[in-house]
C-alpha cells in the first residue's frame, strides 16, 4: 500500500475554517491523504470564542496549536505577531514536515504560515487568490501568498488572470469558484423556526445582518465608522440586528467592546463572536439586508438574491458575485 500524502491545512478565523471545512472533510475521506490540521489566530483566543472547540466538536483532530494572535490591538501589534507565529510555524514545519500545505485568503497568520512553510520548500496551494480589497492589509498578503504558492484555485476568472498576471504558471492555477457559494448549495440549511431557538432571538421580525470589521489600510478610524453606523440602526424603525463581531485585526477588540455596549442598551439587537456557518448561513438566508464591510455580503448574500449595504473601502475592489450570477 502506497504511502498517504500528508497534507496541512492552516485556520485561524471562524469564517475561513467555514469554508475549509468541505475541503478537510474530502480530505478526510480519501484514502489517499492524510490531513494535518493547525489551528491558530482567533480560533485560540477566548475573547474570540475559542473557536478551536468548534473545530474539535465537528469531529477534526487538531494536531497542533500555534499562537497568532496580536497581544497589542494596534497596527504594530499585528507586526509583531507576524514575526513570532512565523518563528513558530519554522519550528513546527522544521520538524513535522508535511507534503503540502494548504492556505485560504489573506490573513496575517496566514501570511506567517506560508512565509515559513516556503522557505522550508513545501509546496503551498492557495484558496481565493487574485483577489483584490483595497481597505485592509490583506490585500498585500494575499498577493505575497500567492508569490509563494505552487498551486492556485481562485473563485473568478478575473481573480485567474490577476494571478496569472503575476507571472505564475498557467498550468497551475485553476477557477474553481467560491467555496462560500458551494456551501451554500451544498450544506443543509436550518429552518426559520430551528434557528431562532438555535440563536435565542426572535425572528419574526425583519431583521438585518451586521458585521463590522475594522478598516487596515487608509486613514479612518474605526471606532468612529461603528459610531456612524450605530447611528444609522438607530434611524431604522421596526427592524431587528443580528451582529457578528470582528476579527482579530487592530481595533478588532475595541470594536467588540463597544458591540457589547450597544447590545446591552438596545433589546431589538443581539451579537455573536462566533455562529458558526451553519447558523451564519441560515441567518442570512431570511434577513432583509447584509449590513457592513464583511466580504460574505459580497460573495454569499447574492446568491440568496439578498442586498448588502457596505461600508467604507474594506472591501474595495472585490467583485461581486451578483454581476457573476447575472452574467451566468
Amino acid at each position: 500500500m502506497k504511502d498517504k500524502k500528508k497534507i496541512c491545512v492552516v485556520t485561524g478565523t471562524r469564517a475561513e475554517y467555514g469554508l475549509l471545512k468541505p475541503v478537510m472533510d474530502k480530505l478526510n475521506k480519501d484514502e489517499n491523504f492524510e490531513l494535518v490540521l493547525v489551528a491558530t489566530g482567533m480560533h485560540l483566543s477566548e475573547h474570540f470564542g475559542n473557536t478551536y472547540k468548534e473545530i474539535e466538536m465537528d469531529g477534526f483532530t487538531i494536531n497542533h496549536k500555534i499562537e497568532a494572535l496580536a497581544i497589542e490591538d494596534t497596527k504594530a501589534g499585528m507586526a509583531r505577531a507576524i514575526g513570532r507565529a512565523t518563528c513558530d510555524f519554522a519550528d513546527y514545519f522544521e520538524n513535522n514536515l508535511p507534503d503540502m500545505l494548504i492556505v485560504l485568503g489573506d490573513r496575517y497568520e496566514i501570511f506567517a504560515a506560508a512565509t515559513a512553510a516556503a522557505v522550508e520548500g513545501i509546496p503551498i496551494a492557495h484558496i481565493h487568490g487574485g483577489e483584490v480589497t483595497e481597505g485592509a492589509v490583506d490585500d498585500f498578503f494575499r498577493h505575497s501568498i500567492t508569490k509563494m504558492s505552487t498551486l492556485h484555485f481562485t473563485s473568478a476568472n478575473e481573480y485567474k488572470e490577476r494571478v496569472l498576471d503575476f507571472g505564475e504558471n498557467p498550468e497551475n492555477v485553476y477557477n474553481v469558484g467560491a467555496l462560500g457559494v458551494e456551501n451554500i448549495m451544498t450544506l443543509p440549511l436550518l429552518c426559520k423556526k430551528e434557528l431562532a431557538l438555535q440563536i435565542g432571538f426572535n425572528l419574526d421580525k425583519p431583521y438585518a445582518l451586521v458585521t463590522f470589521h475594522p478598516e487596515t489600510v487608509g486613514m479612518n478610524n474605526p471606532l468612529e465608522q461603528l459610531l456612524e453606523l450605530f447611528e444609522a440602526l438607530d434611524s431604522v424603525q421596526n427592524m431587528n440586528f443580528i451582529i457578528t463581531k470582528a476579527n482579530s485585526d487592530a481595533f478588532g477588540r475595541k470594536i467588540n467592546m463597544k458591540i457589547d455596549e450597544y447590545v446591552e442598551t438596545h433589546t431589538n439587537t443581539i451579537a455573536f463572536t462566533s455562529m458558526g456557518v451553519l447558523k451564519y448561513l441560515s441567518t442570512m438566508k431570511y434577513c432583509s439586508m447584509v449590513i457592513g464591510n464583511s466580504s460574505s455580503g459580497i460573495l454569499e448574500a447574492p446568491v440568496y438574491c439578498i442586498p448588502t449595504i457596505n461600508i467604507g473601502n474594506r472591501q474595495k475592489g472585490r467583485i461581486s458575485f451578483l454581476k457573476i450570477l447575472k452574467i451566468k
